[in-house]
């Protein structure tokens, strides 16, 4: 029984099920997927994540945050790199894990990748309908508060204060997250090329914003807004809902740096992906470890650079939570960019969710494959269009509905910490393949193996303590529904499970006739 919930996929077999009728199509150059990383990372970080960490967590330290926050990423970018160059197949962190730790850890990382791909996305749906409701003011049109957001919400006890408890905003749904969902997910059933096309042209459009920021807004900074500096401590670790090291708000959860560094990494996401779409890139060997890599060092730094204008402009426990650099430029007076900011943040709020629902499908594909799912419907692959329609549908429809109706405070911290949970295994994958496989084939190395996924694994395992204690109990619960699905389904379905059965069948049948 052991053996089994161990056994590890083969990689000549994974590597073969990328032919037949299952295959998605090769299209994408370096280019292309840096474009997708990008597109995925720079986006709600920015134009959202930012004032929250800022006004309740962190403080001006945000700086700080990200910079820790980027040193993590780097560590787990680096082992994601070496995995996508040895099997550049869909599936990311699921197939790495299914070939180096075996069946049970796979399936955990491919429901955890489920968890990480579908909150995000209602999450950044969520927020593109924050943006795009303010741009609609700023021309004098007022969305119907009864379909401007989800029926309940965080509220504080003073303004501007720590988040308090949970109540109702007035509001049945959040329409206009629906509506950008739904057009989102047509483009993705239309094709790879379609998809990516459509991502590169806001990228540049959301780039060029950011950039705007980063130039206009550098001339109002005031050096004083950054003092004091550490606000909220340096710190805000905390183990299963115990603070042990920095302090806590009044509902009890840490703030301090390190805190503000597991809020906003949320943001990083955006590599990870690059690493699902492997199997659709020219020569993934090269090109997917390049995109990875140069679209988390870029964005790093965009997102030090925008949190230091921003925090410069406007004292920090001042900045808006809801649409913070749009907000910040009309606080020193210049309404005329706060348009321009929010036609950039729907841009590139755009391309995240893009990016993100384009990932989730693959997922759910290279779980098909091996058998976890039903092969039939999540690893059906349109015959004109090349791509998992069934489960983009699907997906479009749970982002819908969780955008609809959930706050993005519980949103933005339940996919944090699945996110964290992956990078951990694909770090510790790399140093069981290294031993296990020493000899494999590896078009990039990651360097200083193994000191670098020993220090990926400690990096996302502060950053995991730094969340809040409901954010454990939520993961465990969801753990706790993909066993049950795991046990009651996948198990008995596997494609190794399968092979053993036909293997033992073969070796009985051998004995009989000796």
């Amino acid at each position: 029984m052991v053996n089994k919930l161990f056994a590890r996929k083969p990689l000549k077999l994974l590597l073969a099920e990328m032919e037949g009728e299952h295959r998605l199509r090769r299209v994408l150059g370096p280019v292309q997927l840096t474009a997708l990383g990008v597109g995925c990372i720079i986006g709600t970080g920015i134009f959202v994540l930012v004032g929250q960490a800022a006004n309740q967590t962190a403080g001006p330290a945000l700086m700080v945050s990200f910079v820790v926050a980027g040193l993590c990423c780097v560590f787990s970018a680096l082992c994601y790199a070496e995995f996508a160059s040895m099997a550049p197949v869909a599936g990311s962190a699921f197939t790495y894990a299914y070939a180096t730790l075996g069946e049970l850890f796979a399936w955990i990382i491919g429901w955890d990748l489920v968890l990480e791909y579908t909150v995000a996305s209602s999450a950044v749906a969520h927020g593109w309908s924050k943006y795009f409701q303010n741009l609609l003011v700023a021309f004098g049109i007022h969305f119907p508060n009864i379909v401007s957001t989800s029926p309940f919400d965080y509220h504080s006890a003073a303004s501007g204060g720590p988040m308090q408890h949970l109540g109702p905003t007035g509001s049945f749904f959040d329409l206009p997250a629906i509506l950008i969902v739904a057009a989102v997910t047509a483009i993705l059933v239309l094709g790879i090329k379609q998809s990516a096309g459509f991502n590169a042209a806001m990228v540049i459009l959301k780039l060029a914003v950011v950039a705007f920021v980063i130039a206009v807004g550098a001339f109002y900074v005031h050096p004083s807004n950054w003092r004091p500096f550490w606000p909220y401590g340096q710190w805000g670790v905390s183990l299963f809902g115990k603070t042990v090291l920095g302090w806590t708000d009044s509902s009890g959860a840490p703030v301090g740096m390190l805190a503000g560094a597991a809020l906003i990494f949320f943001a990083y996401i955006g590599f990870d992906s690059v690493s699902t779409h492997a199997e659709e890139a020219r020569n993934p060997k090269r090109d997917v470890p390049i995109g990875i890599m140069v679209s988390l060092l870029l964005c790093t730094v965009l997102y030090i650079a925008v949190t230091a204008v921003l925090t410069g402009m406007v004292p920090y426990n001042k900045i808006d939570v809801g649409a913070p650099v749009a907000q910040a430029f009309a606080q020193i007076g210049l309404p005329w960019a706060q348009k321009l900011i929010d036609v950039g943040a729907i841009a590139g709020i755009t391309s995240v969710l893009l990016v993100l629902m384009l990932s989730q499908p693959r997922v759910l594909l290279a779980m098909a494959r091996d058998g976890f799912l039903p092969t039939g419907f999540f690893g059906s692959v349109h015959a004109r269009f090349r791509t998992p329609w069934k489960s983009t549908i699907v997906t479009g429809i749970v982002v819908a509905v969780m955008a609809a109706l959930l706050p993005l405070g519980i949103l933005a911290k339940l996919v944090n910490i699945g996110t964290l949970l992956a990078f951990v295994i694909v770090c510790l994958a790399v140093l069981v393949m290294r031993s296990t496989h020493p000899d494999a084939d590896r078009a990039f190395r990651c360097p200083w193996v193994p000191v670098t996924p020993i220090l990926g694994i400690a990096f996302c395992l502060l950053l995991m303590f730094s969340l809040p204690s409901e954010n454990w109990l939520r993961l465990a619960v969801w753990l706790v529904i993909g066993l049950v699905i795991y046990f009651s389904y996948g198990r008995k379905n596997s494609v190794l499970a399968r092979l053993r059965a036909e293997e033992e069948e073969k070796r009985l049948t051998e004995v009989a006739k000796g």
